[in-house]
């Protein structure tokens, strides 16, 4: 039965994995190497803008077509969930050939296809191109300062008028680098490796691409003397920009000839290192300063907390068992605070059931994000691996469903002091948070297929999601469930009363837990920034090593503040500690979300329409809701360790 179980569950992963295994690759293991002539095709990804965020079909638009059809590359799943459509292009290159070639005329365009092209124009859309696995750069000059893009504009309009007109002119530049092949060929033996003989160097040399550049511009041309050539026939170069005059607008019944030159240049960048001119960040000094001190702060902050914190307990530990039993006695009855709630402490929790399921997809979070940062910190998630990091996050979080099952149940067990209804907390535990996402992403789902976009999931993504949920993540909490009901359930070191005491009225309590989020808040608000502007702003995020930094950081700052939060409600005489302790530090994801409601208002504000904006929304809840799990769940178990130490510590009758 068990065998038959794992056996269907690696078969899930293989039929939805497999035909994009491909994205599994370490930086600098598929170096392509080509001949001089040899021809190489470029790809397009999915019309992109910071507009509007709605991802859209190349082919959307009446661009020129391959003339073997339009052929879809293979994607991995975390390029499919990012909307990501990769298809092949009519642009061809011939390696260190430098060329001027026709591609196509259109036919008239129609109402229809002017109102489309004018919209993506005026919406900013980008057309990205990629050769070689490289993104095509352009450059842009503003205020004297050289801005790096990626991607080209649909179309634009000059400044002063109120025409559009089309880019279906590119002069790309390629930076190839000579790479000579090794003179020795080596072969690996039983007993080693061992050199067999000399090779002909050619046989291994040829160009490497490092750099993909282009310069787009907008020339009109003669649409009846153009139709007359075939496609990659020879034209005549175009020194751009173009005077307006000779430019081509949008219109009805016009026809759009599109061209294109090739230039390639040699260059002394080297394959391994041709990424780092797109990981080039703006302001790296600045984010270099900020991320230091916002951690010094932070360190020195939450180090004077823990430091007043450890005197104060050891003082009153101290001083309790320093007393003899009747001297503690009648210290019991006089003083107030913790010691008064030992018959409390371990009282069982309202809506128990619950903390254990947000407690166990906690922990199946915070174990994903740990891990994936950590590879990613290590360089074995290249962002020119593209969707790498999103699958790996997700095969990672179905993997960890036994984490998330036996922490669940575990937490259950020593709750109840019995294993009956683990099943239920078990399904629970693999259907809260997976079914939250699921339902945020299937309704932004109904939108974007309502406006034609690629963003949209197809159906049989839909399908390949919902069969490694069940028959991975559920199997998996499950398994994980029943080895919670084995293991020891954690015994409390005190008896718990029969008659709850009464608690002092204190109307600051839970505000005071909403204001704790802050100083974790503090350690992750200038990072967020650097994240947000990578996804919804098109750049490139790499700084991976400061993200483990800081999300480390951020787990030692939630504990701390859980602690110290517990603390002070059980000296007022509060014995509900449970969801206050989670909540203290989970309060962290209440600042993320209204952060990221501040970016948006004011950093993007170029955001334009309701169904970005609900995307946005949709997504900044999913992720605010990941981070309170995975905070809340650091700030209860550390709580829970010193709630049982603590009264572990004192002998109380």
């Amino acid at each position: 039965m068990a065998k038959g179980w794992i056996f269907s569950a690696l078969l899930v992963v293989f039929l939805v994995l497999s035909p994009h295994c491909k994205a599994f690759y370490l930086p600098g293991s598929y170096m392509h190497t080509y001949r001089q002539g040899e021809e190489i095709w470029a790809k397009v990804n999915s019309l992109t803008s910071i507009e509007t965020e709605l991802p859209f079909s190349y082919y959307s638009l009446p661009y020129c077509q391959p003339q073997d059809g339009i052929k879809k590359s293979a994607e991995n799943l975390g390029e499919l969930l990012m909307g990501d459509q990769i298809d092949n292009s009519p642009y061809r290159f011939r390696v260190n050939v430098n060329e001027s070639l026709y591609l196509c005329t259109t036919n008239p365009l129609d109402e229809g296809d002017v109102k489309l092209l004018k919209q993506r124009s005026r919406d900013l859309y980008q057309v990205n191109m990629i050769l070689d696995n490289l993104p095509v750069r352009r450059f842009t000059e503003q205020n004297g300062v050289t801005i790096q893009w990626t991607g080209y504009p649909v179309g634009y309009t000059p400044e002063g008028s109120t025409e559009v007109y089309i880019i279906n002119h590119l002069k790309f530049k390629v930076l190839v680098h000579r790479y000579e092949g090794g003179k020795v060929k080596v072969l690996g033996t039983g007993e080693g490796m061992e050199v067999i003989s000399e090779t002909d160097t050619d046989t291994k040399s040829g160009y490497e691409i490092v750099g993909f550049e282009v310069i787009p511009c907008s020339v009109k041309r003669d649409p009846e003397d153009m139709s007359k050539l075939k496609m990659y026939g020879k034209v005549d170069p175009i020194s751009c920009p173009v005077e307006m005059e000779k430019s081509q607008l949008i219109r009805e019944k016009e026809r759009i000839t599109f061209t294109y030159e090739v230039e390639f240049e040699n260059s002394d960048i080297r394959w391994p290192s041709r990424w780092d001119a797109y990981l080039k960040m703006e302001g790296a000094k600045i984010h270099w300063f900020s991320i230091m001190n916002s951690l010094m702060v932070i360190l020195f902050l939450a180090g004077i907390v823990f430091v007043i914190f450890l005197r104060t307990v050891r003082r009153d530990l101290t001083r309790y068992e320093e007393l003899d039993k009747e001297a503690q006695a009648q210290m019991n009855e006089e003083l107030s605070g913790w010691k008064l709630v030992v018959g409390d402490v371990f009282r069982e929790p309202t809506s128990s059931k619950l903390l254990c399921i947000m407690i166990g997809d906690g922990v199946q979070i915070l174990g994903m994000a740990i891990v994936t940062i950590f590879f990613a910190a290590f360089g074995f998630m290249s962002p020119a691996s593209r969707g790498m990091l999103l699958t790996g996050m997700i095969v990672l979080y179905m993997l960890l469903g036994i984490v998330a099952g036996y922490a669940s149940v575990r937490l259950w067990r020593t709750l109840k002091g019995t294993s009956e209804g683990w099943r239920s907390v078990s399904w629970s535990t693999a259907c809260f948070f997976p079914g939250i996402v699921f339902i945020v992403l299937t309704t932004l789902n109904f939108m974007l297929w309502s406006r034609n976009s690629t963003g949209a999931l197809p159906i049989s993504l839909f399908f390949a999601l919902l069969s490694l949920w069940f028959c991975i993540s559920v199997p998996l909490t499950l398994l994980g469930g029943f080895f919670g009901t084995r293991a020891k359930p954690i015994e409390f070191p005190v008896r718990t009363n029969q008659i709850p005491r009464e608690i002092p009225t204190k109307n600051y309590s839970w505000l005071l837990v909403l204001g704790a989020g802050t100083l974790p808040f503090g350690t992750l608000f200038i990072e967020l920034f650097f994240i947000l502007s990578s996804i919804w702003l098109g750049r490139f995020y790499y700084v991976f090593g400061f993200l483990l930094v800081v999300l480390l950081l951020l787990v030692v700052v939630c504990a701390e503040v859980s602690v110290v939060l517990t603390y002070m409600h059980l000296c007022a005489e509060d014995w509900r500690w449970w969801w206050k302790a989670f909540f203290a530090s989970g309060a962290v994801a209440l600042y993320v979300f209204l952060y990221s409601i501040n970016y948006l208002v004011f950093d993007l504000r170029s955001l334009s329409g309701p169904v970005s904006a609900t995307l946005y929304i949709g997504y900044a809840f999913v992720v605010s809701l990941a981070i309170m799990l995975a905070t809340g769940t650091v700030g209860f178990l550390t709580s829970f360790s010193f709630v049982h130490y603590l009264f572990s510590s004192v002998k109380i009758d």
